[in-house]
């Protein structure tokens, strides 16, 4: 039987229900969110003389959950109109609604009496055969199921969201004793292929595997910053970026997520955990103990280990929580030898070997640090997983680590590894012992573009499952590179698809990137079928090398500048109308450079957390690698008749001139930078790449011919120009853009009108082209402009004249 889930049924509001409520809405599942009802009026009830009988009293508690959860940053769902995707309800009035639902799943509190209640009620009105599951963090499965039918057990597990469950990919499924394999087979996949997520495996163990490891790792950290004599601030500085960690890193993370959360689940592994040969290490610290007391719990309260404040000249400041005095301080900035050795290497997982031998602080806690976690993991199979790549897949999926513990041993080098734990006192497990002994130098290995693990009771390297999904651009480069200079690396993918990926630093489009698309489409015309252009980083593209442009304009070297922005041009154009289909891939950060190159593909691919826009105006520009253009194009390609014209091509003017960033793909095409009925988007990042292949070979397959250029772009010349100043000189008069910003919008508003054309005129592609070329290079001798580009290079953030 083919199960499909049409409707679910989630039982919480809370933040995780509402969040978990909105990402199903988010994948087009319609959604049965319910709480429970008041027992009491609150005071706005009262003075309206409503009573507990009245609906919108009895769904209070749902309704306020969800509203609040929806205008939370960052949102939990990619449109707001997919709200209109969730109904509302209570426990009282529509919990026999779920008789109509694929899918239930409980998200109360972490009690196991009121747990016990729900599934009692939901068994009253469930249709055999339905899902059921709980997003339990840690309460094992036999409790929960204590009293089931056998039918409810059949169709039983553990589906564990980690919060946000919109971003965060780790999907924990946790099968209960008398699940149905086919059960277990269909949440996995379910999770991967409709959620997005990295479905994990785990056993009913204390916390499961990502909790366990990662708590682990926090607990280490909290017992080792005193015994090194680190600051806060300096073991963040060691855990963020720098090894592949989110910028939060281990302190900033606690006080977003809350002490409670992390001391709650601490608490459930050193209480149910005995037999855990680090189990005093989850035994709290004093300096936790006393902040729990203090009720200083993170940003939820205000102050944890950080605090936000106002100094006595009115400016905000952030203070530290010094460990020793339990008093906050000014916080300070930390700084190492042994990371600066880092800076020249691009790749966390490069740097391992690097800070591992560094001869200061920061070298002694690496070691410590790793020591601890690789002798922890080991010793983890098999109780919390069978295979090793359960645990790297929970830890980066569910905290945002580039690289998992087995991963970081394998950068390390195992027999080095071995020797860190050694130093420390700890012991390699017997099954690494003998997998050294073995000859195996690795945990992973690829083979023929698949990665491999060492399988424990196997004793041997195997194929890890569920790739045949995936292209893993890191496992085919070295084997299918057909071409590579210092800006991108062209592979073909197979059935005649190249990829051209960009290599640069945070894949910035300079002079070397350009000549790798060009020649990514001369290779591809002469003897493939279709080009993807896309990348596995971090971030599709940040946007042009804006340092490029700014050394050009300083020199006053206008003609190389205007040589560059013109080839800048005319690859997006190449993009556009090349002999064979070009799909475009983006993802994470698309931005400048990187949305004009995706609005000028033959399709684009884009994963759902893509956050797409032309942001030229933050550096005191146009767009000008085709994308002022483009949107002209687009505005016209929407026209109808009469004013309507005018509030089309308005539309995409502001879109431009407010630097608009799509939050989600999704929110991309109401700014019309995706193509509804053209451009597709793929929730599981992972897929990216191979659904991207798919549809250039679909485009090729029907019979894919080149465009012929447009010359038929209607632009209404003086009509919308003159509107378009009117606005601007109103907006400057108000206070409400600078001078210099009046300045950029005008040159925006000269091209997108088509100049100061007396009536309606049809105009090419290229005389646009030639328009946004001008109006840019024209902007680049502003000073005005040259300080705005200045402080983005120095700060990585946009400065407002």
């Amino acid at each position: 039987m083919t199960r499909r889930i049409k409707k679910v049924a989630i039982i919480g509001s809370g933040i995780m229900g509402s969040g978990i409520a909105c990402h199903f809405a988010n994948i087009g599942v319609e959604v049965l969110l319910l709480d429970i009802v008041p027992r009491e009026l609150n005071d706005k009830e009262k003075a309206k003389g409503l009573t507990l009988e009245n609906k919108a009293v009895r769904n209070r508690i749902v309704n306020d959950a969800l509203a609040a959860s929806l205008k939370s940053k960052p949102s939990p769902i990619y449109n707001q109109k997919f709200a209109d995707r969730i109904t509302t309800g209570n426990l009282d009035d529509d919990l026999h609604k779920i008789k109509d639902v694929d899918w239930v799943m409980e998200v109360v509190v972490e009690r196991l009496d009121i747990k016990q209640s729900v599934f009692e009620k939901v068994e009253k009105y469930r249709t055999p055969g339905t899902i059921v599951s709980t997003n339990t963090s840690g309460i094992p499965i036999k409790f929960m199921n204590e009293g089931r039918s056998e039918d409810f057990r059949k169709h039983f597990a553990v589906t564990h969201f980690f919060n946000p469950p919109r971003y965060l990919k780790l999907f924990e499924v946790v099968p209960g004793p008398d699940c149905k394999q086919e059960v277990t087979d269909f949440l996995m996949d379910y999770g991967s292929k409709f959620l997005g997520k990295t479905s994990v495996l785990a056993k009913d163990t204390p916390a499961f595997i990502g909790n366990r490891i990662g708590i682990f790792g926090i607990q280490s950290l909290f017992h080792q910053v005193k015994e090194l004599g680190l600051t806060i601030e300096e073991v963040d500085k060691l855990t963020g970026p720098v090894i592949g960690r989110p910028k939060s890193a281990t302190f900033r993370t606690v006080d977003v997520v809350g002490l409670d959360t992390l001391v709650h689940v601490a608490n459930g592994i050193y209480e149910n955990c005995p037999n855990d040969e680090a189990h005093d290490l989850f035994k709290l610290p004093d300096f936790i103990t006393t902040m729990m007391e203090n009720k200083w719990l993170g940003n939820k309260t205000k102050q944890g280990f950080y605090k936000k404040t106002v100094n006595a000249e009115g400016k905000k400041e952030i203070l530290a929580l010094d460990l020793d005095t339990m008093e906050y301080r000014p916080s300070k900035k930390a700084k190492f030898a042994t990371l600066e050795l880092t800076k020249t290497i691009d790749k966390p997982i490069d740097r391992f070997k690097v800070l591992v031998g560094g001869k200061d602080k920061a070298g002694e806690f690496y070691r410590k640090n790793f020591a601890a976690m690789f002798a922890y993991v080991q010793n983890r199979i098999p109780e919390i997983s069978d295979e090793l790549y359960r645990i790297d897949d929970a830890m980066k999926a569910g905290f945002g680590w580039e690289n998992g513990p087995f991963e970081i041993w394998d950068a390390v080098g195992v027999e080095k590894g071995i020797e860190l734990m050694k130093a420390e006192g700890k012991e390699p497990a017997a099954w690494v012992t003998e997998m050294v002994a073995k000859g195996e130098k690795y945990f992973y290995t690829v083979k023929d573009g698949a990665t491999y693990y060492y399988d424990v009771p196997a004793k041997a390297q195997v194929k890890k499952p569920g790739q045949d999904s995936f292209i893993i651009l890191d496992n085919i480069r070295k084997t299918t590179e057909v071409f590579k200079n210092s800006g991108v690396v062209i592979e073909d993918l197979g059935d005649g698809i190249l990829n051209c990926e960009f290599q640069s630093k945070m894949n910035t489009i300079g002079g070397d990137v350009l000549a790798g698309l060009n020649k990514a489409v001369d290779l591809a015309e002469k003897d493939f079928q279709g080009l993807v252009i896309g990348n596995q980083g971090a971030n599709f593209s940040v946007g042009a090398n804006i340092g490029m442009i700014f050394m050009m304009a300083v020199e006053q070297e206008y003609d190389e500048l205007n040589m560059a922005i013109k080839y800048f041009q005319d690859t997006m154009m190449r993009m556009r109308y090349s002999a064979i289909p070009t799909v475009a891939a983006p993802h994470g950060m698309t931005l400048g450079g990187g949305c004009e190159l995706s609005l000028h593909a033959d399709k684009v691919v884009a994963a759902a957390e893509t956050y797409i826009g032309l942001v030229e105006f933050g550096v005191g520009v146009i767009p000008g690698g085709g994308g002022s253009k483009e949107m002209a194009v687009r505005a016209q390609d929407l026209f109808h008749s009469g004013d309507v014209q005018l509030n089309v091509l308005q539309e995409h003017f502001l879109t431009i001139g407010m630097a608009k960033v799509a939050t989600s793909a999704h929110e991309a095409f109401d700014l019309n930078l995706l193509q509804k009925g053209k451009d597709v988007v793929v929730v599981n990042k992972d897929r990216q790449i191979a659904e991207a292949k798919k549809h250039a070979l679909l485009l090729a397959e029907a019979g894919y011919t080149q465009p012929v250029k447009r010359k038929d772009v209607l632009v209404l010349g003086k009509q919308a120009l003159g509107m378009f100043l009117v606005g601007t000189d109103s907006m400057n008069a108000s206070k409400y853009i600078s001078e210099h910003d009046q300045k950029i919008a005008n040159k925006l508003a000269y091209v997108m009108a088509g100049g100061d054309l007396s009536e309606p005129t049809k105009v090419t592609e290229q005389y646009l082209l030639d328009l946004e070329r001008e109006a840019f290079l024209s902007l680049t001798t502003e000073r005005k402009t040259l300080e705005r580009i200045q402080h983005m290079l120095k700060t990585g953030k946009p400065l407002r004249n």
